[in-house]
């Protein structure tokens, strides 16, 4: 019977980037053995991860945030003054640090566009 690099005793045996390709459970004939480690891409009872079910938990953890916004902005309604560039507006405080977040964001993606643009160029460079 082949046995693999690991101790079949081992418990930590064929895990890793190191593992093997093959365990020593035995087959039928001399020396064959099973592969048992999951597939690419799926989970350990075997479903295949998808797109669809990506999509489906982004929108789930979209809208638990967007509630947990909405409950932040309605319990912060208490107007201020915002000073900007010379111009004074009275916003609730909710909604001027959400204005605050999305602007953030904004220059965030902004920065990252670019890098991905400069890692581009330097690819087709090569």
């Amino acid at each position: 019977m082949a046995r693999s690099s690991h101790d079949a005793s081992d418990p930590t045996a064929g895990t890793g980037a190191d593992a093997p390709l093959t365990t020593s459970a035995p087959l039928d004939g001399p020396g064959d053995t099973v592969d048992t480690r999951a597939a690419a891409g799926k989970t350990p009872d075997g479903v295949k991860h998808t797109r669809a079910a990506a999509l489906y938990t982004g929108l789930v953890v979209g809208a638990i945030i967007l509630v947990v916004l909405m409950v932040f902005i309605l319990q912060n309604l208490d107007s201020v003054p915002i000073h900007l560039f010379g111009w004074t507006f009275d916003l609730p405080i909710g909604i001027g640090m959400l204005l605050a977040a999305v602007a953030g964001a904004l220059v965030m993606a902004a920065a990252g566009g670019v890098r991905i643009l400069q890692v581009r160029r330097a690819a087709k460079r090569k």
